[in-house]
């Protein structure tokens, strides 16, 4: 049997962990000692070294390179556990039916040689009444290892075995380390911190087995020690175990997975550099940290709550058997399906939710506002407590407004998509059942009850984002109308636009419903969004109807006769926003800026009609008229308009005809109104949308 070195490299990935070789070296010498227990039940108790030397780097001033080593009084490399160690998918641990012994998956040697150049093992271990010791010396560069290259000699030596690591590669440096802070990086304290609870879980079930034990951590530099110890007795005892149940909530025929969460209360003052830790752990070692879904910044993970920091570590069979071989994650799909073909059961998010309850009410602070959360989230993005009910989203410590947004509007998409997929099916399958049979109007109930689910989804997703948009562009168009928008600040020497930036507010100007489709017509009336064509301040000469020019010049003589001084001197001429649609009707919308007074520009609504009629050929006949501002003298508004009864402002209709002829091409109803009439008429819209969503601003 060889190990191939280079196969290894090449198939296996370099860890994401950087600390990955502490842990494999760690754990292969727990899982020596309980081998070694195992047969020798006199074994003495577990004593671990883990050791980094720094050696200053001569080439570049304070960096360093390091070696690592690992001792252990534990079974060493006899026959079997050579075997295993030139075995890269080697079971030998699985058939041992050793308690709390970890699984063997062959990958942990090939991060040896992702991270050093350089093996050296020097084991000393009992055969039967013999005692014997075999080493190796291997470099990264070899091509594999094999049984025949470990040099066997007979000794007298107490068991022990030692692994050494030495000259750091630069790929594991670049994305993993800093080489500035190498050395703090490798430190005794560092070393010993992420160890101690990487391990609290293993490390409590080890004591459970085994009784005291002890890890010494040290780090070395010209001859110098400095040691952190792990033993038995700082262990703290679980304040909780709690069971989990795991389901995809999104499959019928999911089955039931059962975790166990292991709650560790630790006092701030006992383990000042602690953090607050959620993780996934597999055969009793973390894999995946869960803490930053939980807790979102440092400071809330940092932050003791009632003067502890807890400890939470997840465990499951499903987890022992989905760890991968690079023992930083598990081989179990980020997201659920709800496909039938889909072979795997749960998913990571599955998982998450299933623990989402138990560990918020863990970490979550007494001094947390859940409502003060909600009507803030509700007041920037529209979500309602009524959307949160309908996905079941709950709100939990560490949320923000936008964190909120995005899981509401996600989980809504996913539900429609899931529930329109479903639709779908069903439509199918009804479409084969025979009219006559006893489950046809079982199916189409059903049917019409998953539709009208799915329309009501729907729903709340759009209106929620509708009512958020209308409702700012409502706030500032008041704002705009009282010269209160940053942008309106007087300048000295700078010209004012208050109407340009009104006109902007509705639809962008110089362009047409072929350039932009975002716009805020709406604001003015609710129909108009949806009219063929919207033309914004652009030169008439250039308006499209169907790919053609909408006016057309070879039109009647005799009112091309009547216009020409017209056309003539306004040419370029034209309304603030006209909109067309293909029945022939055409609202031309003037706005005029605040303190401009409106009765002074009506003849510009029957100017811009009578030039919309004369050059659209007979294509645009009805014309509604509308002159929009905040300032009017009703002392000098001309006869025959007649005012609103119930808002401020007038209205008048007339005919568009020929003075000479008395030939009728046109009518145009106007109004002269005021920006706020659009706004309380709008708000009033929006106050329906707001009661179906229940939501207030």
């Amino acid at each position: 049997m060889t190990l191939d070195i280079n196969g290894g490299l090449k198939n296996t990935s370099i860890s994401h962990n950087r600390y990955v070789v502490f842990e494999e070296l760690l754990s292969n010498s727990i899982d020596s000692y309980l081998i070694r227990r195992s047969v020798e039940p006199s074994t003495p108790p577990l004593h671990i070294e883990l050791g980094v030397e720094f050696v200053r780097n001569s080439l570049i001033a304070d960096t360093y390179d390091v070696a690592i080593w690992c001792e252990d009084n534990g079974a060493g490399f006899g026959d079997e556990q050579i075997k295993a160690f030139v075995t890269k998918d080697s079971t030998y641990k699985d058939y041992l039916q050793i308690q709390g012994i970890g699984k063997c998956k062959g990958a942990g040697r090939i991060q040896f040689f992702h991270f050093f150049s350089q093996l050296e093992i020097d084991s000393f271990y009992n055969s039967g009444n013999e005692r014997w010791r075999r080493k190796i010396f291997v470099n990264s560069e070899a091509r594999e290892i094999a049984e025949s290259d470990f040099v066997k000699e007979p000794t007298l030596e107490t068991v022990r075995t030692r692994l050494v690591l030495k000259r750091i590669k630069e790929k594991a440096l670049g994305p993993l380390f800093d080489i500035a802070t190498l050395r703090s990086d490798f430190s005794a304290f560092t070393i010993h911190h992420f160890l101690k609870t990487a391990f609290l879980q293993r490390f409590i079930v080890l004591k459970n087995l085994v009784g005291g034990f002890s890890i010494d951590i040290i780090e070395r530099e010209n001859g110098e020690d400095v040691c952190e110890v792990i033993s038995s007795d700082q262990l703290p005892t679980p304040s909780q175990v709690i069971p989990i149940s795991v389901r995809c909530s999104h499959r019928d025929d999911a089955s039931f997975y059962a975790l166990k969460l292991t709650r560790y209360s630790l006092f701030e003052k006992d383990s000042p550099s602690l953090e607050h830790e959620v993780a996934l752990c597999a055969n009793s070692a973390i894999v995946t940290s869960l803490t930053r879904y939980f807790l979102k910044t440092a400071p809330d993970r940092r932050r003791p709550i009632d003067g502890k920091i807890e400890l939470l570590l997840v465990e499951g069979e499903v987890l022992d058997q989905k760890v991968n071989v690079q023992r930083d994650g598990f081989n179990i799909p980020k997201e659920c399906t709800n496909s039938k073909e889909f072979s795997e059961e749960i998913s990571l998010e599955d998982i998450v939710e299933s623990l989402e309850e138990t560990v918020f009410r863990i970490l979550t602070p007494s001094d947390f506002n859940r409502d003060e959360l909600l009507n803030s989230t509700q007041n920037r993005f529209g979500i309602s407590r009524a959307m949160l009910d309908a996905v079941n989203i709950k709100i939990h410590y560490g949320d923000t407004e936008e964190n909120i947004a995005k899981r509401v509007l996600k989980k809504f998409q996913d539900d429609i998509v899931r529930d329109t997929s479903s639709i779908f099916d069903m439509k199918q399958a009804l479409l084969k059942l025979d009219p006559r049979s006893s489950d046809f109007r079982d199916v189409v109930n059903n049917l019409s009850w998953r539709y009208t689910s799915s329309l009501q989804k729907m729903d709340m997703a759009n209106l929620s984002q509708l009512v958020v948009r209308r409702t700012a562009m409502l706030e500032v168009l008041q704002r705009a109308t009282e010269l209160l928008l940053s942008c309106q600040e007087h300048e000295p020497g700078k010209r004012q636009e208050h109407e340009k930036i009104i006109h902007n507010i509705f639809f962008p100007t110089g362009k047409d419903s072929t350039d932009s489709v975002d716009h805020d017509i709406w604001i003015l009336n609710e129909e108009y969004h949806y009219y063929e064509h919207i033309a914004s301040d652009k030169a008439l000469s250039t308006i499209k109807w169907d790919g053609k020019n909408l006016f057309d010049a070879d039109i009647d003589e005799s009112l091309e006769k009547l216009f020409k001084k017209n056309n003539e001197e306004h040419y370029l001429k034209r309304p603030d926003i006209a909109i067309f649609n293909k029945e022939g009707a055409a609202i031309i919308i003037e706005f005029k800026a605040p303190g401009v007074e409106l009765q002074d520009h009506i003849n510009d609504l029957a100017q811009y009609a009578r030039l919309l009629a004369a050059k659209s050929n007979g294509r645009i006949k009805r014309f509604y008229g509308y002159l929009v501002g905040d300032t009017m003298d009703e002392n000098r508004m001309p006869t025959g308009w007649i005012k609103f009864p119930s808002i401020d402002g007038y209205f008048n209709t007339g005919r568009l005809e020929d003075p000479r002829t008395g030939r009728q091409y046109g009518e145009l109803y106007q109004e002269l109104v005021f920006y706020q009439h659009f706004v309380d008429r709008a708000k009033n819209r929006l106050e329906v949308y707001q009661r179906r969503l229940n939501v207030n601003f």
